[in-house]
């Protein structure tokens, strides 16, 4: 009685971020990767193939469905695990283990393509390739989130101060379309690392030289990007000197107005990220917000991905017939 009402109560929208509907497709979805590690590991332990039918030995305490929903409700909250152990009645550790194998399952999904049911982005040459053939102009920005301290005495604690927040935080960088849907986010770094380097560790100036074709908007942060490859990436204007004519600065704070219309897509897609507790204030131990942060953004874009994509009307009007005044 008692799991059967906390599955009701945390299968609700408001504990896991997501639809009733989004999640009977991703229990679905989830079902045979989790069977197959799960299976692997075992396999590694005994040394071997099993040697029982499979169902027999040791059953688990939390179903394969209640492990969804604590890992969707503490990504969704950040609920602390001893929480959601006692909503089931169960131990701590099972719901850390629960969360544990759940959690890289969600991670390694991808990001959901709009209007392409079933295809989605794994990697950043995934994105490209994808904006190549699709002609999409890329939006390109940087987010931070404050995380857990290192200990004192460690090797590498000053590398998570961010100099911008003066935090301990993590940098990730997502790329958007022109609606704000999530394509991919990653490139996760220490908050101390500059946004454009972050994005060079993971090869995005040889995506752009594979890609010619490809364009994106980008911050300030992406200068030396939009400098590299000034017919592709777009950055914002360089300001006047103080004495430059009062018509060129008006100019400048209209260009940049402009560019930065063009960008702010990818701030709302950043927001949509922001919605879930872990990606406010990491709690957890470092070496897990990665995975977090794939998680969610993989989340969030399946959402994204399923608003209509808006057309741009034509310029030219041509009326079928003649207008009779």
């Amino acid at each position: 009685m008692r799991t059967k009402w906390a599955r009701t109560a945390l299968s609700r929208p408001a504990f896991t971020g997501v639809s009733l509907t989004h999640l009977s497709i991703l229990i679905e979805e989830l079902t045979g990767p989790w069977q197959a590690r799960r299976e692997s590991v075992l396999r590694d332990r005994r040394g071997g193939d099993r040697q029982r039918a499979a169902g027999a030995g040791r059953k688990h305490e939390l179903v394969f469905t209640d492990r969804v929903l604590v890992t969707l409700a503490h990504l969704r909250t950040q609920l602390p695990h001893a929480a959601l152990a006692e909503l089931y009645g169960v131990s701590r550790s099972t719901v850390t283990e629960a969360i544990g194998e759940i959690r890289p399952l969600l991670a390694d999904r991808g990001f959901a393509v709009p209007d392409r049911p079933g295809l989605r982005l794994r990697a950043l040459a995934d994105v490209f390739a994808y904006a190549a053939a699709e002609g999409k102009t890329l939006r390109i920005d940087g987010t931070e989130t404050q995380v857990r301290r290192p200990r004192a005495h460690r090797p590498g604690r000053r590398a998570f101060v961010s100099g911008k927040k003066k935090q301990n935080t993590i940098k990730t960088t997502t790329i958007s379309d022109g609606q704000g849907r999530t394509l991919w986010s990653g490139a996760d770094r220490p908050g101390r690392m500059h946004d454009q380097t972050a994005m060079r560790s993971e090869g995005i100036a040889e995506q752009f030289r594979l890609h010619p074709d490809v364009k994106a908007e980008v911050d300030e942060g992406y200068r030396g990007l939009a400098n590299e490859f000034p017919g592709q990436v777009t950055a914002p204007p360089k300001k006047p000197k103080d004495d430059a004519p009062l018509g060129e600065r008006y100019a400048w704070r209209e260009q940049r107005r402009r560019q930065s219309s063009r960008r702010i897509c990818v701030e709302h897609a950043n927001a949509e990220h922001k919605q879930w507790r872990p990606l406010q204030r990491f709690t957890g131990r470092r070496q897990h917000y990665a995975a977090t942060h794939r998680a969610v953004a993989s989340l969030v874009s399946d959402r994204a991905a399923q608003r209509a994509t808006r057309h741009k009307p034509s310029t030219e009007l041509v009326l079928v017939h003649p207008t009779v005044c």
